[in-house]
């Protein structure tokens, strides 16, 4: 009998070594453009969760896993898309993490991730739009940042509960900037707060002041610069501090990086915004993970952790369907995400990967508290920032 038993786990360890892969998952977000800044810690984030995972030898028969980048520059829809087919046809992976902003991303999933059947799992796209997108994606979309809808409600209630009744909106002329300052209007109106203007900026120019002007005209106790911190949004910035049009502003989440508070410092005191984040417990786990691991960016610097747990959902779900065919494990994606099961922390992979492979379930927390509603996105939670002695503080989590 002992015999029979040896004889049969050999045979698993040898089928199990036959089974294993070298996996590719793309990580297709902006290195070049008008967020370069925060993609700079956005994907050393997925990769140190495909590291964690391969280096745990854990996954489908021992597989190793290989993250490959992909530039969208989160404007321009031919070079993402082009990106994205390089990913599929050439490096062949399996999975997605990306985009990064939300045109490209509904370029790359419409033109390239469901002719080809791949998954994406997008980090930061946050555009409304998107969740309409769902419908007709065949089960390969899903992100773990929240939809602009959430954000617009949530920035009514950080600028009335600071007594700002009256602003002016601009917002980067793309589907991002245009949907969340579509949507931060409809709610800031509701609640009774008058958006004076509601205007476009385009990225890439030298002079934001004829814009600036309109918006001074205009009025209003603040400015809400819904655009990019490295592109138009940061031009608005300066131009309207050089005139004098305003001096204090509001900045959604495209705005907010390390780059904010060393271009403008103490020259935006009193400035307030909001990001998606993980709640101050999370967020302080994730950053003592990444520093243990050796990491030369801030994790929490946004959609760090949210690139993390995009990466980790796809190898996740890999282990929970037996198989690194996403036609398969794309059906194991909200079942990994979300209750019933044993909680996984951030850093805990390999912990998860064993309890997948013994058939258990498991419930993925995260770096950000996965939980995935309706069509496959994040519920949402926020930080809410102040800018104070040139730095940019967090007021609270919502």
């Amino acid at each position: 009998m002992k015999k029979l038993i040896a004889t049969t786990a050999a045979t698993a360890l040898l089928a199990g070594a036959a089974s294993a892969e070298d996996i590719k998952i793309g990580v297709l977000l902006g290195f070049t453009g008008p967020i370069e800044s925060t993609v700079a810690h956005m994907a050393p984030a997925a990769h140190m969760a495909i590291k964690e995972v391969s280096d745990s030898g854990k996954l489908l028969g021992g597989s190793t896993v290989t993250g490959v980048n992909g530039d969208t520059t989160c404007i321009d829809a031919g070079a993402a898309t082009a990106a994205a087919e390089r990913l599929i046809t050439s490096d062949g992976v399996k999975g997605i993490v990306g985009g990064d902003c939300s045109g490209v991303t509904g370029a790359v999933l419409t033109n390239v991730a469901l002719p080809n059947g791949v998954v994406m799992i997008s980090p930061s796209a946050t555009s409304p739009a998107l969740s309409h997108m769902n419908n007709e994606d065949n089960g390969l979309f899903f992100r773990t940042a929240p939809s602009d809808a959430r954000q617009g409600v949530v920035m009514t209630e950080v600028l009335m509960e600071q007594g700002v009744k009256e602003v002016a909106v601009t917002y980067t002329n793309n589907d991002y900037g245009k949907g969340l300052a579509d949507s931060f209007q409809a709610a800031f109106e509701a609640a009774g707060g008058k958006v004076t203007i509601n205007a476009a900026h385009e990225d890439g120019k030298a002079d934001y002041s004829a814009e600036v002007g309109a918006l001074a005209a205009a009025g209003g106790q603040r400015l809400v610069v819904a655009g990019y911190v490295d592109q138009g949004g940061a031009g608005i910035v300066r131009a309207a501090l050089d005139t004098g049009a305003f001096d204090t502003f509001h900045f959604p989440d495209g705005m907010i990086s390390d780059a904010l508070v060393a271009n403008f410092g103490s020259e935006i005191n009193g400035s307030t915004g909001q990001h998606p984040s993980p709640s101050e417990e999370l967020a302080n786990r994730f950053k003592e993970l990444a520093t243990a691991a050796g990491a030369d960016w801030e994790p929490t610097t946004p959609f760090a952790p949210e690139s993390y747990d995009a990466a980790a959902l796809i190898m996740l779900a890999m282990q929970a369907a037996g198989s690194s065919d996403p036609q398969v494990y794309k059906e194991k994606i909200m079942e990994v995400a979300n209750a019933p099961g044993e909680p996984i922390q951030a850093g805990e992979l390999a912990k998860a990967l064993d309890i997948l492979a013994a058939g258990g379930d498991i419930d993925f927390v995260g770096g950000t508290g996965v939980e995935l509603v309706g069509p496959g996105e994040a519920a949402g939670n926020y930080r809410e920032v102040m800018i104070e002695d040139g730095k940019d503080k967090t007021v609270q989590y919502r």
